[in-house]
C-alpha cells in the first residue's frame, strides 16, 4: 500500500463516524444485511420484473404479498416508517429472506408502486368509448388512488412495472380513435396527467394545512386581523375590490369553500379537455 492510501485523515474519519452515528438501528441492521448477501443491491441492474421470482424450493411470498404489505407500512405511516426488516417482520419472515425476492429497497419501491399503478386501471368493462369520457374516468381512478396513497406524490422516482405499462396502454386506447398523429396523443396523455397530479399535490396540501395549526379558528381570527391591515394600506388594489362591501374574513371564507368544493376538479378537466378540442379538432365543438 502507498504511503498516500495508507495515511489516515483524522477529520475525514471523523466525519464519517458522525454520518455513521446519524443512521437509525434499523438502517445499520439494513446496511449490514446488505453486506452479508455481497453487496447484492449494488449490482441490481435493471428492474426486478425481469428476473424470475424466486423457484419453488425457495418461494414462500410473492412479489405481490410484499408489496402490500409494504404499502399498508407507508399508507398507515407514511414512507419514513418503511424499511426491508419492517416488512419482513410483518410478513413473518426472516430479514435476508426478503432479500431473495427484492435485492434493495429501491426495487421494494418499485413493487410498491407498480401495486398502485394496478390500482389506477380501470376495469375494461368500465371505460367509456369515446376518448374525453376515457380520459375522464382514467383521471379521476387516477386521483382516487393517490389519494389512498398520498405520500407517493413525494416519493423516490421508481422504475416502470407491468401495471405501468397496462395503465400507458389503456391512456393510449383511450384516444386511439382520435385523427391525430401519435406525438399529438401522447401531448393529450400527458396534459391530462400533468392537471391531474397537479390538481393532487395542491388537495394534499390543502389536507394538511387543514389539519394544522393554521387551519383553527384562533389562526383564522389572526391572520384575518393582518390581512385587514395589509389590504388598507393601498398596496393591494385588485384584492380590495375583491372585498368591497365585505369583509376581509368573509372573503376568506368564501376562498377557502372555493377551494374545498368537490365539483372544481371536474370544471378544470372539463376546460382542459375543451381547449384540446377546440384545438386539436377543427371542426368540433365541446358538448
Amino acid at each position: 500500500m502507498s504511503s498516500e492510501h495508507g495515511r489516515r485523515d483524522p477529520g475525514r474519519e471523523r466525519a464519517e463516524a458522525r454520518r455513521r452515528g446519524r443512521l437509525t438501528r434499523e438502517q445499520r441492521i439494513e446496511q449490514r444485511d446488505v453486506q452479508r448477501l455481497g453487496r447484492r443491491g449494488a449490482a441490481a441492474v435493471g428492474p426486478v420484473w425481469a428476473r424470475p421470482e424466486p423457484g419453488a424450493r425457495r418461494a414462500s411470498l410473492t412479489r405481490d404479498e410484499i408489496a402490500r404489505a409494504a404499502l399498508a407500512i407507508a399508507d398507515a405511516e407514511t414512507l419514513e416508517a418503511l424499511s426491508m426488516r419492517r416488512v419482513a417482520s410483518e410478513l413473518g419472515v426472516g430479514t435476508m429472506t426478503l432479500y431473495y425476492y427484492v435485492r434493495n429497497k429501491e426495487e421494494l419501491l418499485d413493487l410498491m408502486h407498480d401495486e398502485i399503478m394496478g390500482e389506477v386501471l380501470v376495469p375494461a368493462d368500465e371505460l367509456p368509448a369515446d376518448w374525453r369520457g376515457a380520459l375522464t374516468a382514467i383521471a379521476h381512478r387516477t386521483r382516487v388512488t393517490m389519494l389512498r396513497h398520498p405520500w407517493v406524490l413525494g416519493a423516490p422516482p421508481a422504475a416502470s412495472g407491468p401495471n405501468g405499462m397496462r395503465h400507458f396502454e389503456q391512456s393510449l386506447a383511450a384516444v386511439a380513435s382520435l385523427a391525430l398523429d401519435l406525438d399529438h396523443r401522447f401531448d393529450i396523455i400527458c396534459a391530462v396527467d400533468d392537471y391531474t397530479f397537479g390538481y393532487l399535490l395542491r388537495e394534499v396540501e390543502q389536507e394538511r394545512e387543514d389539519a394544522s395549526p393554521y387551519g383553527t379558528e384562533e389562526w383564522l381570527e389572526a391572520i384575518t386581523a393582518y390581512f385587514d391591515a395589509q389590504w388598507s394600506s393601498g398596496e393591494f388594489p385588485h384584492v380590495r375590490r375583491l372585498i368591497e362591501g365585505s369583509t376581509a374574513r368573509a372573503v376568506i371564507d368564501r376562498l377557502n369553500a372555493m377551494s374545498h368544493d368537490p365539483a372544481r376538479f371536474d370544471r378544470g378537466l372539463d376546460w382542459l379537455l375543451d381547449g384540446v378540442q377546440r384545438s386539436l379538432m377543427p371542426g368540433s365543438r365541446p358538448d
